[in-house]
């Protein structure tokens, strides 16, 4: 097993873009474990994670519902921004700067085959990082993610997940708000959930802004803990 991932910043990057590279990489992983098979190969597979921050966008998953996204595409446009029906699972999500959004791109072979497990402990590694800013982030039963204030009129959202999978190759993952504009959220209903709100790192520490190195560090410290991976 393979547990060396390969990380990659790959800066403001436009959507689409993202994407496409993306699905290369995930197809790449793909092809070789189907050659594997076919042809009884034990030729590795690699792992990758890609840091990004998008342009404003907005995303809808494959089971979600339009209606979630209040406002017309050409309003979109005015607030400078795009929308994609994409594969992933989940309803519709919000990306933009000051978000630090992950992509874990990894044969889940090399780890465990648990789709579940994997989800749960992406939200750990969101909570122990949260827990090194002194905050308690927390999971709300049956809805992915980590919250604020769970079980409260005050529950927010602080990290929205969404991923794809497939023979255990998985592809798109997190959007972790740091020092994000809030008030895009105003034109959807995050993750087709209503009634609860969102938050950012920065506004829940009261400052202007938060280090976004810094916070990245911190997830591979514990993503390489919780995944037992080593860099690449």
């Amino acid at each position: 097993m393979n547990k060396k991932v390969g990380i990659q910043d790959l800066g403001l990057k436009d959507y689409k873009e993202t994407w496409d590279y993306q699905e290369s990489l995930f197809q790449e992983i793909l092809g070789i474990k189907i050659r594997n098979r076919r042809e009884g190969l034990t030729m590795p597979t690699p792992n990758h994670f890609l840091f990004v921050e998008h342009p404003h966008v907005y995303t809808l998953g494959k089971s979600g519902d339009i209606s979630n996204l209040l406002v017309s595409e050409e309003r979109l446009k005015e607030k400078g921004a795009t929308f994609y029906k994409i594969n992933r699972g989940g309803d519709i999500t919000y990306h933009g700067p000051g978000q630090i959004v992950g992509y874990p791109i990894l044969d889940l072979d090399n780890f465990f085959t648990d789709i579940h497990k994997y989800l749960r402990l992406l939200e750990e590694m969101i909570i122990l990082t949260l827990a090194d800013y002194g905050l308690k982030g927390e999971r709300s039963k049956g809805e992915t993610g980590v919250w604020l204030d769970v079980g409260t009129p005050f529950a927010r959202k602080i990290c929205a997940m969404g991923v794809r999978a497939s023979r255990w190759v998985t592809m798109h993952g997190f959007a972790f708000n740091i020092n994000t504009d809030l008030s895009y959220f105003d034109l959807m209903i995050p993750c087709g959930i209503k009634g609860k709100g969102v938050t950012s790192l920065n506004l829940e520490l009261g400052k202007e802004e938060v280090p976004m190195e810094e916070v990245r560090q911190k997830l591979l410290r514990h993503f390489t803990e919780l995944f037992e991976a080593e860099w690449a």
